[in-house]
Order: C-alpha cells, then structure tokens, then sequence
C-alpha cells in the first residue's frame, strides 16, 4: 500500500475528478445510468445541501502513482444517532478499482474521519442517510438500476467484506411483472375494508406545495419511525426533495390518503427518468447547446416505467387496507390506464407485512441491496511512507 495515496478533496477540480471517476469504473457495463453531473455537483455542495445544517461529511480521492484509483465519502448525521441511541458514523459515494488495498486504504481514512468525531461504528454505503441513495447491489445486476437507486460492479461486496464489513441488513426490490393480475387480488381485499373505513385518496394538490409537503413529511416520519435504519426528514431535507422531484412528478401517480380531514398515508410513485438519463453521458449541454435536455425531454415522455419510491401509512391507521387502496389506484391508474409498469423499492427484508403483501399481488422480487457495518477501529494498514491516510478534510 505503499503507493497508494488517500487525500481530501480539497478544490473544485478534485470535486469534478471525484464526481466523473464513476465514468472509469463502469464504462463497459450495459447496466450502468451515468448520474447527471450538475445534480452532483450540488449534492456535493455544502452550502446548497440541507444535509449539512444538522450533519457533516468529507470527501476523498484515492491515488496509485498518481492516478485516481477510488473514491469514497465520509459522513455523520447526529439526528440519526439521536434517534437510535447509537454512535455510527456512514461511508458512501463508494467506488473502487478491483484492488482490497485501495478499499482498505479508503475505508480506513473514512473510518479515521469518524472516529475522530467520537464514532464507534461505520455503516454504508450510505449516502449521507437512508433519506438518499444507499444500499450495494448484490444480486440483479443484469437490470439497469431506476430512479434514486444504486447500481455497482459484483466485485464490491468481496471488496468491502474483505475489509472486516458485515451485513447489517438486506433490501429488497420489486418487479410489477402483471398488473392486471394485482388489481384482480387487490380489488378483493379492498372491497373487504371498504365497510370498515372510509378512506378517500386523491392526488397531491401542486398548487398547495408548501401544505402537500408538510403533509407528506409528517406521515413518512411516523410511518417509518420504527424502520431499520430511520432517520426523520428535517423541513428543510423534505423541502429539497421536493423541489427536486417536482419536474419529474406526476400528479396522479402522487396519492394521498386521508380519513375524514386526517392525512393518514401516501404513495409516490416517479416515471424512471433513468431511462433517458442513460441516453445524456451526464450533460444536458453540448459545447453550450442544450442537446441533452432535448434527449431528456424526448424520452421522458416515452418513458414506460416507473419506481414506487414510497409508500407509508401511520400506524393507527395500519390494517384497515389504505396501503392495500393506494397501491390499487397506481396500478389502475399509472399501469393499465397508461401502459406503465415498474418497480416497488426498496422494502426491509424483515418487513414480512409489505413483503407477503406484494408477494400476494403478484410482484416478483428482482434485485436484493446490502447494508454493512463494522467498528470503528484503528487502520488495517497504516504504512509510514502513506501520512496522508490519516489527514482530514
């Protein structure tokens, strides 16, 4: 390890070096969906980013002779460690090259970064938290990854395991493969709640976007309270989803449900703009001509699938079939209506409700992602001619 360098990033040049290194690691894969490079750029942005006005995080480029080898971020969100009582710290935006001593090199210096701070535990990959993009793929890696999800080479879950990670939990993904059959089985069940409660769904009201937001986020934090891994969307987290989210959203396939004047679930359900993003190389402009938001536009309005991203019922409304109506209504709606079929992501693999449940409808599971953890120790290796393995952002 001699020869591999593990540095901060420290300039706007390393940043576009760390954001574009993706594009070494995965250009002979068919699966893989270049991320757009102007969205990266203010993920990564500490003043625009509402992730740091409660937590913190540091990048780094991992160098062999010079040359960028690997890359990986550093983060710790207190608000999560509040909430679970615990002292972890998470690695993420992890890429590599097939080499144990560059991911050593990398977990060490991100487990550096942690301890540090006082953290006991490393878990990822994790984007900043579960509110984001996180998770290692580590089966389905034929199928190109859709809207918000991860997508990486088979060899990254040797290269982690190797390096003392563990499984902390498993995520499962869906495939709608028959709707028709699902809306045959849900019509059933949902008729058999229809007597005991009366639920009405409607579509989110765009033109109220401070209200429909506030709605949103107060039953996703209690529906997801008690879930692995749960940490509560600040106002300000939820309000930059949905600003991001809003061009890309459609009305109809946003559902809220409600009894009476209580908001007691939802349903979001995104097209997978994934499928023209895969068509960009990560720009919407051409030597300053928008050729690539034209492709973008082009596609997305022939794009025929679609992500369940969320779907969440406060708990005092569980069992009475709302979770069973919401879902019901995209699949008329989004999927027969409009020829749209797609995925449900991504569900714990002990949440046996939702996973009997989309067994039940039909729903195939195609794709299975990983959490891992390990201590916060001292570095596996730390050779005297590599100093920078210890340095901080």
């Amino acid at each position: 390890m001699s020869n591999i360098e593990v540095t901060p990033v420290a300039s706007s040049g390393e940043r576009d070096q760390f954001i574009k290194f993706p594009w070494h690691i995965y250009g002979d894969d068919p699966a893989w969906v270049p991320p757009l490079l102007l969205e990266r750029k203010e993920f990564l942005d500490r003043k625009k980013h509402p992730f740091y006005e409660h937590g913190d995080a540091a990048i780094f480029l991992a160098r062999r002779n010079g040359k960028i080898v690997g890359r990986i971020m550093a983060s710790d969100d207190p608000n999560y460690n509040a909430v679970h009582q615990s002292n972890v710290g998470c690695f993420g935006l992890f890429e590599c090259v097939d080499d144990r001593n560059v991911a050593a090199a990398l977990f060490d210096t991100a487990a550096a970064w942690l301890r540090r701070r006082g953290r006991n535990e490393i878990m990822g990959p994790i984007d900043y938290s579960t509110n984001y993009v996180c998770a290692l793929l580590i089966e389905g890696f034929q199928h190109p990854p859709t809207l918000l999800t991860s997508h990486n080479p088979p060899y990254y879950a040797a290269l982690i395991e190797s390096c003392g990670f563990r499984k902390a939990k498993d995520w499962y993904a869906w495939w709608f493969s028959e709707p028709a059959e699902a809306v045959v089985r849900l019509r059933r069940i949902a008729e058999r709640f229809a007597r005991s409660l009366a639920v009405s769904i409607r579509p989110v009201n765009m033109k109220d976007q401070a209200g429909e937001s506030r709605r949103l986020r107060e039953i996703y934090n209690q529906a997801w309270e008690k879930n692995w891994g749960f940490v509560p969307f600040t106002s300000a987290e939820f309000d930059h989803l949905t600003k991001e989210l809003k061009p890309i959203a459609v009305p109809e396939f946003t559902l809220l449900a409600e009894v009476g004047d209580e908001p007691v679930g939802f349903l979001l359900y995104l097209p997978d703009i994934n499928v023209a993003l895969r068509h960009l190389n990560g720009r919407l402009t051409t030597f300053g001509v928008p050729i690539g938001l034209a492709k973008l536009l082009y596609y997305k309005s022939r794009t025929k699938t679609g992500r369940l991203v969320a779907l969440g019922v406060v708990p005092k409304f569980r069992r009475h079939g709302v979770a069973e109506k919401l879902v019901l209504r995209i699949i008329e709606d989004a999927m027969i209506k409009n020829g749209v079929t797609g995925e449900c992501s991504m569900t714990l693999e002990d949440n046996r409700l939702i996973n009997r449940f989309l067994e039940a409808i039909g729903a195939d599971r195609y794709k299975t992602y990983r959490i891992y953890r390990r201590a916060v120790r001292d570095p596996l290796q730390v050779p005297p001619s590599c100093p920078s393995l210890t340095r901080s952002a």
